[in-house]
Formats: structure tokens, C-alpha cells, sequence
């Protein structure tokens, strides 16, 4: 049977693997029992040893942080946001460890409704910066656009792109955008990019749907024909 020791070496391993740099903010957003000093000593001792570096990777976050080796250089290299052409948007999960926002950084501040880190929900991340929240019911989105141009129009055309994804990757069969920051979606700035990326706009909001799958089509059998099945080799 494993020692408190070796568990939480164990922990403090896995934690350094998922997130790369470790802080008392991620360690506190995981609710791991006896908090940051549960790790501590352990990270400290896997300082000493070489297998993991201390130092002020984060600003603004704990001055008690630790890396896993390669790790403070990557962060380095992805200090300045790349070029517009480059840029690259992606939709995770909420609770996902590389969502940092709700965990080790706080959520922009919003007037209404907040995000939260709850099972079901999803966020747009664009190089790395939050702009949306997608609840779990799949109908509230909120945004969080640039207040420049053409950053903004870029942004909420990145967002839409982004939701249309999702059901033509087939990660979702239908998707409806019922509110856009509390109000109805036509009003808001993603509209007309909503509906360049394929939603249909109704009295419900903003749907998109999976088309239906052609390799699944059925042919209806004649009284003396044989039923055939149509599917792709």
C-alpha cells in the first residue's frame, strides 16, 4: 500500500503533467485536499532533485511556482501573440486544464451574467485569450470581443467559425445559440457571422444541424426486391 508520501508525489506529478507550470491557483481550483501545502513540500523536494524548476513563470498569479523542465521555455516563445494569419481559435472544455480562466486567471469582468467552470460548459480560447462561454444547455453564449476594429469583427467571425465547427466536425449534431450576452442573437455583432458559417436564424435564435449522413441512406424494398442498404466502400 503507497505511503502519504509516494501519493502525493504521485499527485504532485500528475498535477505538473497537466498543467505544466504548476501555482496555488490551479492547486485550489482542483480542490485537492490540504490545498497548495499538501504539494509544496513535494515540489520543493523535486526542485532539489532537477526534475522540476521554481521560479515566476505567471505574473500576477502565487510567487510559489514550479515547471516542469521545457516548459518556462515555451512559455517564453509564445510571449507575444503571433500574426493575425496565423492565429488559431479552438472550443474546450470549461474544466479543462488548459483553460486557465476560472482557475489560475480570473474571468474578465462582465456586467450579468459569469462563466463558470461547470461540467457541459465550453470556451472559445483564440490564441490562448478567452472570447466566449458556451453554457451547458448549448442556448447562452457569452462573449468577450475586442472593443478595437477590425479585432473585434475578427474575433466574432473566429467565434462563429468556431461554433459551426463543432457540429460539421461532428462533436455536435445541432447547436442552437439561443442568447448572445443575454439578448436576442440578432442583435448582437455575431450574427452576420453566424449566419456566413451556416446557422439558420428562427424564432428560437441561431440554429445549425448536421446534415444527414448519405452513407446511411435505405432503399424501401418492392414486394418481391431485396432491401438494399447504400453505404460507402
Amino acid at each position: 500500500m503507497p505511503t502519504d508520501t509516494e501519493r502525493r508525489t504521485a499527485l504532485t506529478s500528475s498535477l505538473l503533467e497537466r498543467y505544466g507550470v504548476l501555482t496555488r491557483e490551479a492547486v485550489h481550483a482542483e480542490e485537492i485536499a490540504g490545498g497548495f501545502s499538501a504539494v509544496y513540500p513535494i515540489a520543493k523536494a523535486m526542485e532539489e532533485a532537477g526534475r522540476a524548476r521554481r521560479g515566476y513563470f505567471v505574473a500576477g498569479l502565487g510567487a510559489a511556482q514550479f515547471a516542469l523542465p521545457g516548459a518556462d521555455d515555451r512559455l517564453r516563445s509564445l510571449r507575444e501573440d503571433p500574426p493575425r494569419e496565423e492565429s488559431r481559435t479552438v472550443v474546450i472544455a470549461a474544466t479543462d486544464p488548459a483553460n486557465p480562466y476560472g482557475a489560475a486567471l480570473p474571468w474578465p469582468e462582465r456586467e450579468g451574467a459569469r462563466p463558470q467552470r461547470v461540467a457541459g460548459a465550453q470556451v472559445i480560447l483564440r490564441d490562448g485569450h478567452l472570447t466566449a462561454w458556451l453554457g451547458r444547455a448549448d442556448r447562452n453564449l457569452l462573449t468577450f470581443l475586442p472593443e478595437s476594429e477590425p479585432e473585434a469583427s475578427e474575433t466574432a467571425a473566429a467565434i462563429a467559425g468556431a461554433l459551426a465547427g463543432l457540429v460539421e466536425s461532428g462533436r455536435r449534431r445541432v447547436l442552437l445559440v439561443g442568447k448572445v450576452d443575454g439578448e436576442d442573437p440578432s442583435r448582437s455583432p455575431l450574427a452576420q457571422y453566424l449566419r456566413e458559417a451556416g446557422f439558420l436564424s428562427g424564432s428560437r435564435g441561431f440554429l445549425k444541424r448536421m446534415p444527414p449522413r448519405e452513407t446511411e441512406k435505405r432503399q424501401v424494398p418492392g414486394p418481391e426486391s431485396p432491401v438494399a442498404v447504400h453505404t460507402d466502400a
